[in-house]
């Protein structure tokens, strides 16, 4: 019984880490309050991973995950951005913008868990990493304006909402005897990331914002395919309109 409760352990020690970085970003421990959201997507990627290998899945684990999720990567890295950036500007503009992402990040989550996806892939940005985007660029404030950050939390938003195709890396399987290393990772990645947050926070963010970045590009691609295709229909009916 306790064994097909782990992995659910493991979420709401997703769950916890987000609150915790609501709560140290409101305490001006930015660095930290990044880690913790870093260290809840690590928590969030060995959940899923552990339920598969101790045959654990659920339902239940599912609609937890997902609850998780909104707080963990959707609340948590909105307002540490609402806190570290979004001083002195019109209350209306940046209350809004802090509420879109959280409310992108929950549409996304609740396609996820009704629709059929893509083998390999999910459709549109993972609130994971749309979450540790944010958390990690939010350290950036003093070298990026508020405006920019508004414009990324807009962007980040509309990824997650949007049906471009994200390389899934959640499948990959972990072996059963790797369990029980796991909560020692988890330790580890802790200590590690109190020592150095600064430097592990800004480290991170470049794979994750370029996983992000993959997808805009895509979407990008997608569009100019498409205005392509509309033009060269438009020319071949305006030379049938011709010969006609």
């Amino acid at each position: 019984m306790f064994t097909k409760s782990i992995p659910n352990l493991f979420t709401l020690g997703n769950l916890f880490l987000g609150m915790v970085g609501i709560m140290l970003a409101f305490d001006n421990k930015l660095s930290l309050a990044a880690i913790m959201i870093i260290i809840a997507m690590l928590c969030d990627g060995l959940d899923g991973r552990m339920a598969r290998a101790l045959n654990a899945q659920s339902e239940l684990g599912k609609e937890l995950d997902s609850l998780s999720d909104v707080i963990s990567f959707g609340v948590a890295p909105a307002l540490i951005m609402y806190v570290t950036s979004f001083h002195g500007m019109h209350h209306a503009l940046i209350w809004t913008v802090t509420a879109i992402f959280p409310m992108c990040g929950a549409l996304r989550l609740a396609r996820f868990n009704v629709q059929s996806g893509i083998p390999g892939y999910f459709i549109g940005l993972p609130i994971p990493a749309a979450g540790g985007v944010l958390a990690t660029l939010s350290l950036f404030h003093r070298e990026i304006s508020a405006p920019y950050m508004i414009i990324a939390m807009l962007i980040l938003s509309y990824l997650m909402v949007s049906t471009v195709k994200y390389p899934n890396f959640k499948k990959v399987g972990l072996p059963k005897k790797a369990v029980m290393y796991a909560p020692v990772v988890i330790l580890a990645a802790v200590a590690v990331a109190v020592i150095f947050p600064d430097q592990i926070s800004k480290l991170i963010f470049v794979p994750l914002v370029l996983y992000a970045a993959y997808g805009l590009k895509q979407n990008v691609e997608k569009l100019t395919r498409a205005r392509r295709r509309h033009h060269d229909q438009s020319a071949d009916q305006k030379v049938y309109n011709d010969h006609s």
